[in-house]
């Protein structure tokens, strides 16, 4: 097939993940994007019907813009391999890897990134041992201001940063909320980052790493997606020593945990200039306040241009 030819593609939007809203923004993004580069496009929710219309219809290929466990804890990857299907992203295995986040951070410390000191714990620990008894010994492990995030999901939904001590109870029920395991980490202070990877030639290529600032001085789920609570530096305002090292963490992260096509890696620097690993996402957000549209727009670049290169890719790659 010449690249001037289009293609057939399924972008899978929706969920029943606590992310449904985002991902369906997400993947009208997409589609513009990919009709604009000359691609026949059908946007579907990934319901009961998904896997039987795939397996009769084969389009070429399919671009998941899932967000949460719909999407990003490996099974519906896992199964779009077991019928064949061409699809943009990581393999199932490596999406599990950076889905749990205390498994990704372990294996992105033993890869030599720094990651914050952390404890990391179950719903059911937390119960059969008393929260109190927990809470004090947490407390007396990690100093200072805390971060008390759930162990799988993204946009910071259930994330709450902790200043005062008489808030982690509190805290704790919110990252619970969202997953069974929840994790308390030292808060490390300095310039959040946000580090965009692309492979479209077999290689991975980090784009322009993005600032983030928001308002209220906490990148929360409302700070992300409703325009004006965040302002954006791209590129950022660290110097370039900096911003390679920056680079450097977010690129050994991604290869660590095995991710492929296109990434997102989040990091703190503090002010010895140090780069911190806080996570990985492996179908980040595309929406139009997204953090990966903005690095491609600040990389000389546009999203048809790459989303294109990533499905042409994704179908030489099954060919």
């Amino acid at each position: 097939m010449s690249e001037s030819t289009g293609l057939s593609v399924v972008v899978l939007a929706g969920g029943i993940s606590h992310e449904r809203d985002v991902s369906l923004r997400s993947g009208r993004r997409v589609a513009d994007a990919l009709l604009q580069a000359g691609h026949r496009v059908e946007l579907r929710d990934p319901d009961a019907g998904l896997l039987p219309y795939l397996a009769e219809r084969r389009p070429d290929v399919v671009f998941p813009a899932l967000h949460g466990s719909s999407g990003e804890d490996g099974s519906l990857l896992e199964l779009l391999a077991a019928i064949a299907m061409p699809t943009v992203g990581s393999t199932g295995a490596a999406a599990r890897r950076a889905w749990s986040k205390p498994v990704a951070t372990s294996l992105v410390a033993q890869a030599g990134v720094a990651v914050p000191d952390s404890i990391v714990l179950s719903h059911e620990a937390f119960r059969e041992l008393g929260a109190a008894s927990v809470l004090r010994v947490v407390r007396e492990a990690l100093d200072g201001d805390l971060v008390v995030k759930p162990g799988a999901g993204g946009s910071a939904q259930g994330v709450t940063i902790v200043e005062d001590p008489t808030e982690l109870p509190r805290a704790m029920v919110d990252a619970f909320t969202y997953d069974d395991i929840a994790i308390v980490e030292r808060r490390v202070v300095g310039t959040e980052l946000a580090i965009a990877i692309v492979e479209t030639d077999g290689a991975p290529r980090p784009l322009t790493a993005v600032e983030i600032v928001p308002t209220t001085g906490v990148y929360s789920f409302q700070a992300r997606y409703n325009a004006g609570e965040t302002t954006f530096f791209a590129p950022c305002r660290l110097d370039d020593e900096t911003v390679a090292r920056a680079t450097d963490a977010a690129l050994l992260a991604h290869r660590t945990l095995g991710l492929r096509d296109l990434s997102r890696v989040d990091l703190i620097v503090d002010a010895a200039g140090t780069p911190w690993f806080l996570e990985a996402n492996v179908l980040p957000g595309l929406t139009e306040t997204s953090l990966v549209p903005l690095a491609i727009e600040a990389s000389d670049t546009d999203a048809a241009t790459v989303y294109d290169a990533l499905v042409r890719g994704a179908v030489a790659r099954a060919a």
